[in-house]
């Protein structure tokens, strides 16, 4: 028995999902092979097509469909299920006043525009307890550049009350480094926060699989 093999499915009910390696997750969500290949071998190629799983749920539609062995229905599927994550993500903020905490703060910012081809710029709008009134994508970009304004951002900020906020956005480059663009804008929006008493507590940059946290490195 010690020898026995288990199939996925049976590995994540005898030792909980965190057991499994990417394979063998993403062959429970294929559930199926092709004609002579088994649903594994499947997993395996799909997953050496796109490099990762970060790859195969960031490709486009047409990227996913194809490869031979996944089509719509399984993009449908995906695209789903990432999207419930994110709404998990962020009610696990909500309701356990996550974002004064650092991390969990950015699993969700990383979730939500890790993926993004163009450049996003999100605020995240909170009270004195640091709770989450709401998040808007204040501002979007083309691929490497957004204009920001900061009088926008505290204009929003007034009209929904908030005491705090948490500043982010993604560089569809990859790389998290803040520019001096991004340093500028960051420091104008604080200055402009502070007049209002609002509390800037973060800035992060989101790239590809990093980030960058202006409060971790003490610029704010």
């Amino acid at each position: 028995m010690k020898n026995q093999i288990l199939m996925p499915r049976e590995k994540l009910l005898q030792f909980g999902a965190k057991s499994l390696t990417d394979q063998e997750l993403l062959a429970i969500f294929l559930r199926t092979g092709i004609k002579n290949c088994p649903v594994m071998q499947l997993s395996e190629n799909v997953l050496a097509h796109f490099s990762t799983l970060r790859g195969l749920i960031s490709a486009t539609q047409k990227e996913f469909c194809q490869f031979k062995g996944i089509g719509i229905t399984q993009y449908i599927q995906l695209q789903a299920c990432t999207e419930m994550t994110k709404r998990y993500l962020l009610d696990e903020l909500k309701f356990s006043h996550g974002f004064t905490d650092p991390n969990t703060t950015r699993i969700y910012l990383q979730a939500e525009l890790e993926h993004h081809e163009r450049e996003v710029f999100m605020v995240l709008f909170l009270d004195n307890q640091h709770r989450l009134i709401k998040t808007e994508e204040m501002f979007l970009g083309t691929i490497n550049v957004a204009n920001i304004y900061p009088r926008e951002i505290i204009k929003a900020a007034l009209y929904c009350n908030a005491a705090a906020m948490i500043l982010a956005h993604n560089h569809p480059s990859g790389l998290a480094q803040p520019s001096h663009a991004d340093k500028s804008i960051t420091q104008k929006i604080k200055s402009a926060a502070e007049l209002m008493e609002i509390h800037l507590l973060d800035h992060f940059i989101i790239g590809k699989g990093c980030y960058f946290s202006f409060a971790e490195e003490g610029l704010l």
